[in-house]
C-alpha cells in the first residue's frame, strides 16, 4: 500500500526520498595569494556580491536555483535559510 502524502513521481522514482546536498554560494573572493597569507582572525574578505544580492543554490556544479538569505523565525529563530526566487527545470534531472 502506498503512502497517500507521495506524488505520482515519488511512487516511480526510488530515489526521490534520498537526501541530497545543496550548496549555496553567496559569493566569490580573489585576494592576492601575498593578501592571504597575511589574514588573521578579524580578517575582512570582500566578496564579489552585496548583501542583498540573489545567492545560488548547487548539487555538485550544476546551477539548480536562485534566491535570497533570511533569517527564519519561530523556534528556528537565527538560522539562515534561503528563500527560491528562481528554479531550473530539473525533469530531465540533475546530469
Amino acid at each position: 500500500m502506498s503512502d497517500p502524502s507521495e506524488t505520482p513521481t515519488e511512487l516511480r522514482n526510488p530515489f526521490s526520498s534520498v537526501p541530497i546536498e545543496i550548496t549555496i554560494s553567496v559569493g566569490k573572493a580573489r585576494p592576492l595569494i601575498r593578501d592571504l597569507l597575511k589574514m588573521g582572525k578579524n580578517a575582512v574578505l570582500p566578496l564579489d556580491r552585496g548583501v542583498d544580492d540573489a545567492v545560488e543554490l548547487y548539487v555538485g556544479e550544476r546551477l539548480i536555483a536562485r534566491g535570497e538569505l533570511e533569517e527564519m523565525e519561530g523556534e528556528n529563530e537565527g538560522q539562515l535559510a534561503v528563500r527560491l526566487t528562481e528554479v531550473a527545470d530539473l525533469q530531465d534531472g540533475l546530469g
